[in-house]
């Protein structure tokens, strides 16, 4: 891989007179003899466009020895004491013959390139892409406000703040299920069901459901299963990579003097090649899958009746009478509700629950209460207060 080396020499501008264009060889202005300095962007130089494919500087390169010498001297330095711009392997200041010191400050000469990796520049945000990462987080950012409402909204609800107020009524109501073990006939698969013989409750405690008189058996479609049914050729179109000859890649580096260093070579070029991509699939087909279903006899808790009794503030719980067969079984359900007003800038009222008929009874209308409420007014905690 062959290598090509060319010096690019930059140019400045004088910011004492305006002065356009300076060759960097020139460490003062033509015009107006003043030194180039640190400050001022003065030390910015412009060396030409570049090849976008290529990286080739579209400047020519210098040949002349005086120009490839100062090129080589290495990084330009800034007297201290006067600013002005120095040659890299001077030790005295050519505008003031001061010494050059410690703190004389000098430009930032690159690094070479690796002869193992000599095309990898150095990682450099693109300001193409800094511009289309801020237009995305924009775009992004009105996405997430415009289809996030309901989600804020529910983040907000589900805040909560402390305030006081006031026990205002209480509520409770309570309900009596009447069960009856009773037969029935259901259906079933025949390899699940296995025959034995039912057992009664006795004070609604200790049955069997049992499996009796299995009958009227049919054959009956009870799923599918996935079976394989030959293979065929799968083929797609697929891209890869293909060496295609070669092509000119180039590299620069600042010298830190007003010169660039571009480093040339030939490397292989790489196109795209289309491609068929074959292979033997299994193909597979749906069978449907039967089994004898049956019918049976067994038994179940029915509902026959129910009684329901609720009451308010100062009438103590009670559940409802049922009378009732040996056979059969009570199912209570209970619910207890406690109206609450507190002052949250403004009276407001909401509901709370307790679990147990003595929680329940704790509570007095017209007790001052603490509450932990959400913003969506839902009662979190209710203390005595």
């Amino acid at each position: 891989m062959s290598k090509r080396i060319r010096i690019i020499e930059g140019t400045w501008n004088c910011t004492s007179c305006d002065t356009k264009g300076i060759l960097a060889r020139h460490k003062k202005c033509p015009q107006c003899n003043n030194p180039r300095e640190l400050t001022g962007k003065e030390s910015e130089f412009d060396f030409g466009g570049t090849d976008a494919a290529t990286g080739k500087a579209l400047r020519e390169g210098v040949t002349d020895e005086t120009a490839l010498e100062l090129a080589g001297a290495g990084a330009d330095w800034f007297c201290a004491y006067c600013g002005a711009s120095n040659r890299g392997d001077q030790t005295l200041c050519k505008h003031c013959q001061a010494e050059r010191t410690q703190d004389a400050k000098a430009l930032q000469e690159e690094e070479a390139a690796d002869d193992e990796h000599p095309l990898r520049a150095p990682p450099r945000a693109s300001s193409a892409k800094k511009t289309l990462g801020k237009v995305a987080l924009v775009l992004g950012g009105s996405l997430f406000f415009c289809c996030s409402g309901t989600l804020i909204y529910g983040l907000w609800s589900t805040a909560t703040h402390d305030t006081s107020g006031q026990l205002v009524r209480t509520e409770w109501k309570r309900t009596v299920f009447q069960e009856r073990f009773t037969p029935v006939t259901l259906e079933g698969w025949q390899d699940e069901l296995h025959a034995q013989p039912p057992r009664m409750p006795v004070n609604g405690l200790g049955e069997s459901a049992g499996v009796q008189n299995i009958r009227g058996c049919v054959s009956s479609r009870r799923g599918s299963r996935k079976v394989a049914d030959g293979t065929e050729r799968v083929c797609s179109t697929k891209t890869r990579k293909k060496a295609c000859g070669t092509e000119e890649k180039c590299q620069t580096r600042n010298k830190g003097n007003g010169f660039q260093e571009e480093v040339c070579r030939d490397v292989t070029r790489y196109c795209d090649e289309s491609y068929e991509d074959c292979r033997n699939e299994t193909r597979y087909r749906q069978e449907p899958v039967y089994a004898q279903k049956c019918n049976y006899d067994t038994y179940q808790w029915k509902e026959v009746a129910r009684r329901e009794l609720s009451g308010q503030s100062g009438e103590p719980p009670r559940w409802p009478e049922l009378s009732m067969s040996p056979t059969d079984r009570l199912r209570r359900e209970e619910h207890y509700v406690l109206h609450v007003e507190y002052d949250d800038d403004g009276k407001k009222q909401a509901t709370f629950e307790p679990k147990t008929e003595q929680e329940f009874l704790s509570w007095k209308p017209g007790q001052p209460v603490s509450v932990t409420v959400t913003n969506g007014g839902d009662i979190q905690k209710l203390l005595p207060r």
